[in-house]
């Protein structure tokens, strides 16, 4: 007969929050409550993916380990650096869906930016994920897992290290609340990964209901993908995120608790002829201009040639400066961001599982 607990599945210690580590090693390895803060130092500070690396636990725990519980992290599958330093992985998860994450070289650092589903269901006009659709939502695990893989990647080619993320990969973040809040939870332990809350920016289509807990949680300041000026230009743009109304997701954000300094950011992609007039610039001065924000400018990025005829085109040059200082002529905070990895699809909304 065979035991039960040789064909119980092992547990992913990686998809453990802190009081869940501890609960496993103390309820189901019968050990000490320090043996957790060691695993934890291990796993989330050190990064070591083997029981056989913990130096300090003793070889009856490593076995005990072995048999009862995984290290599941994802899998390096392709690497494509662009011209820019920018790096993109896209990585095998344990059931063999993928997904990808992007390093975008900083001043003397990385900025990691972090998916949250494998696919999206959210479908905006704009962005190539959209096009996948949802197959499913990210662990804990498999959300953190992609720091862990970057970290590692960053020192085997002795790049700079990793210091802030953006969940503003693949999926809506706000759609695997759960998750997510779990992964933001776990970010800020000292023991850890360790990377302060005022480092973690999450993007959302803007999900009032989920915004109010990530809100009173104050573990990550919001970057909301506004896009349109109005209502209407937002429901053909973004149909599915605009079946919020404006007024509604607005009156939401005026109300997100915010520390001192802090301001809610608004993305807004500017596609040519399409959202990128100074009457739209008219527009969103008067949607924003008395609100405590700052509007991330960034020229829409066209899918590869090799994928098929680009939805929009890119704005001129000329009229996203002017579009821009239209904006700050009238006191709104204003950052025009560099689209970073185009050559290797892997700026802002070309994240497509392209391997090429």
């Amino acid at each position: 007969m065979t035991d039960a607990a040789e064909t119980r599945p092992k547990t992913d210690l990686l998809n453990l929050t802190r009081s869940e580590l501890e609960a496993f090693v103390v309820d189901e390895l019968a050990q000490p409550r320090f043996r957790a803060d060691q695993l934890w130092h291990w796993l989330w500070n050190r990064g070591v993916a083997d029981f056989a690396s913990m130096t300090n636990l003793s070889g009856a725990l490593k076995t005990r380990l072995a048999e009862r519980a995984a290290i599941v992290r994802p899998v390096i599958d392709v690497v494509r650096v662009s011209t820019d330093g920018t790096i993109k992985l896209l990585l095998a998860l344990a059931d063999g869906e993928k997904i990808e994450t992007v390093l975008i070289p900083m001043a003397g650092h990385y900025t990691q930016c972090l998916s949250t589903q494998v696919g999206c269901a959210m479908g905006c006009t704009f962005c190539s994920t959209g096009e996948l659709g949802l197959t499913r939502n990210m662990s804990m695990g498999e959300i953190l897992g992609q720091i862990l893989v970057a970290r590692m990647h960053l020192a085997q080619n002795s790049l700079p290290p990793l210091k802030n993320l953006v969940f503003m990969g693949m999926g809506e973040p706000l759609m695997n609340l759960t998750e997510l809040m779990r992964s933001l939870e776990t970010l800020g332990s000292a023991e850890g990964i360790s990377i302060a809350s005022r480092r973690s920016t999450v993007s959302s289509v803007g999900i009032p209901s989920a915004l109010k807990i990530l809100g009173e949680s104050g573990l990550a300041v919001p970057a909301i993908s506004l896009h349109a000026p109005t209502q209407e230009l937002r429901e053909r743009l973004m149909p599915k995120a605009a079946r919020v109304p404006l007024d509604e997701l607005l009156g939401c954000l005026d109300r997100y608790p915010l520390k001192q300094r802090e301001r809610v950011t608004y993305e807004y992609i500017m596609l040519g002829g399409v959202n990128d007039s100074i009457a739209h610039a008219r527009q969103l001065v008067k949607l924003l201009g008395q609100r405590r924000c700052k509007v991330n400018l960034i020229s829409y990025n066209p899918p590869p040639p090799q994928t098929g005829k680009a939805p929009y085109e890119a704005p001129d040059p000329e009229g996203v400066l002017a579009f821009e200082n239209y904006l700050r002529s009238k006191h709104i905070t204003t950052f025009l961001r560099r689209s970073m990895g185009q050559d290797i699809a892997a700026a802002c909304g070309q994240l497509k599982l392209l391997t090429g």
